[in-house]
């Protein structure tokens, strides 16, 4: 289908259902039955079996006609896909629906405190027993977890196969008994995390570390919390979209410094200015080198993407690539903003460097080295499954219970 054929088909669709005085719900119901929630789904589940390009005219036609879209913000997007890609139809039909409506928030229970980039080195113990799963153990670093009605888990259902072949894939309800989650509060002074306690609570069994795998894959690719079209220009009057923005404010909050941790490189050329910066061959020196990174990156993801829309079969490493760059760019963009801000950049508050937001670039940028999997383990990755290179010895095979780890 052509991208103009697209635009007039949607265009028609919601000029004849779409009103600003609608309940949330009831529109996003309505657009789940049209196929305009999730036009890149199958179109057995509430999707037309677009294309990303097709879709992304699709989001095009929302935003000018500033329509709220389907329920898409935080995790939410890696529990569809997920479940979209491994589960059941009785799993599909159960889930998917509410995700896409808002009525269920979602979080990811991976991480845990004695193997966070050594995923399949986890231990959080899941037993049969009266045929179901009972669950003990602990995660961490789970966003949004304080207010997620479910979560994707990986637990240890098998103790006696090497650690990657005995891990299962559950999908958990958060409200029952036995589900504890803390926030933790963060140097930056954010709250965005948690750690989640699980203590003989029950789950029913789900595949395992290939499903884990798929769920980082959606995650390393940069999998959007607020995809185009997600959001919207401007304030804008009517019950609906009144819902939508509270919806926003919720999902939302625990990212609102991800920038920072990014290591906001579009602040460097104008404090660079501001201060004079600019004027230090040293300093512009590595302005310079950073630009160069930066520019190099959005390059190396553009090609990647032009690349998969070419439908290309060769391997396409720009995930793990991409993240080890991201580390790279947010350290070298720290270490300008230094030089560039001197001791001010140590100050918070409204009289420090960029009303804070320097400071806060300093202690947020170490975290985007360890999120969605370490420097290392992305380097590992690159090593052997692109460049082929033999890997090197490792001393947690054979039975995981025989592994030695951490107490």
């Amino acid at each position: 289908m052509t991208p103009d054929r697209i635009r007039r088909d949607v265009s028609a669709w919601l000029d004849a259902h779409w009103r600003v005085d609608r309940p949330l719900i009831e529109w996003r119901e309505m657009l789940l039955e049209g196929g305009w929630a999730a036009p890149h789904w199958p179109e057995e589940w509430y999707g037309r079996g677009f294309t990303l390009d097709q879709t992304m005219v699709v989001a095009e036609v929302f935003r000018e006609k500033d329509v709220v879209p389907a329920a898409q913000v935080g995790p939410r997007g890696l529990a569809s896909e997920t479940i979209l890609a491994c589960g059941s139809d009785d799993q599909k039909r159960r889930f998917l629906r509410p995700i896409l409506t808002g009525e269920h928030t979602w979080c990811q229970l991976f991480s845990e405190p004695g193997s966070g980039s050594d995923l399949a080195g986890l231990s959080t113990r899941a037993e049969l027993k009266d045929g179901k799963w009972i669950i003990n153990g602990q995660k961490v670093w789970n966003t949004s977890a304080h207010h997620a009605d479910f979560g994707l888990l990986v637990a240890r259902t098998d103790w006696d196969v090497p650690k990657h072949q005995g891990i299962s894939y559950f999908l958990l309800d958060m409200r029952q008994p036995g589900v504890e989650a803390r926030p933790l509060r963060q140097m930056n002074g954010h709250q965005s995390f948690n750690e989640v306690f699980m203590t003989d609570l029950i789950g029913a069994e789900g595949n395992g570390w290939h499903v884990a795998k798929t769920t980082l894959s959606f995650e390393r690719r940069g999998f959007s919390r607020r995809v185009r079209g997600s959001s919207l220009d401007g304030p804008k009057r009517g019950p609906i979209y009144a819902e939508y923005e509270e919806e926003l404010r919720i999902a939302t909050e625990p990212y609102t410094w991800y920038p920072q941790r990014e290591g906001r490189v579009d602040l460097v050329l104008p404090r660079a200015r501001e201060t004079g910066a600019i004027n230090d061959p040293a300093a512009r020196q590595e302005i310079a080198k950073l630009i160069c990174l930066h520019t190099g990156a959005r390059l190396a993801s553009d090609s990647a993407e032009a690349k998969r829309k070419a439908g290309t079969t060769e391997i396409i490493p720009a995930g793990s690539i991409g993240k080890l760059a991201a580390s790279v760019i947010a350290r070298q963009a720290s270490h300008v903003h230094t030089m560039i801000s001197g001791a001010d950049a140590m100050l918070s508050g409204p009289d420090s460097a960029a009303d804070g937001i320097v400071a806060e670039v300093l202690v947020s940028v170490p975290a985007i080295s360890i999120a969605g999997g370490t420097d290392e383990i992305q380097r590992n990755i690159i090593s052997e499954r692109v460049l082929g290179m033999p890997k090197g010895y490792r001393a947690d095979q054979g039975p995981f219970r025989d592994i030695k780890r951490n107490a």
